[in-house]
């Protein structure tokens, strides 16, 4: 009785995921009339020049803080965390994890003026909490 009851299961299972697959698409076949926002220009550099020292920019999980960067800088961001968790920049696409004895550290070159929320997550939960927010500003 339990055998039959698992593989009913079984197959309820195996044809919710064939319905899945075949009602998701890939990128390429979606139909030309979904419209996209287009990209915004690129913030971050993979590689400052070399003759640009980096300004330390330190945070505190624990004190929602703004801290200012000129445009043009290099700068290595470092968060410090009172739990392990993750902390996450999303308006640079940059997460790290951190603890207690290792902050997230993030080396960064930011070429115009902006705002990016800094998020920390415990890893003992789901709840996403302001870490601060790095201030980008306009170099002059």
């Amino acid at each position: 009785m339990h055998i039959r009851r698992a593989l009913l299961l079984f197959a309820i299972v195996l044809g919710m995921a064939a319905l899945v697959a075949s009602l998701s698409r890939p990128d390429d076949e979606r139909s030309a009339n979904t419209q996209r926002k287009p990209a915004a220009a690129p913030t971050i550099v993979a590689t400052p020049p070399t003759d640009s020292p980096r300004r330390p920019v330190s945070f505190d999980a624990l004190s929602d803080r703004r801290r200012r960067v000129p445009a043009g800088h290099a700068a290595t961001l470092e968060v410090s965390v009172d739990e392990p968790g993750t902390v996450e920049v999303p308006g640079l696409a940059l997460i790290a994890s951190a603890n207690q004895h290792t902050p997230a550290r993030f080396d960064v070159f930011l070429t115009r003026a902006a705002r990016y929320e800094i998020l920390f997550t415990p890893a003992h939960g789901d709840q996403s909490r302001s870490a601060g927010t790095l201030v980008v500003t306009a170099s002059g």
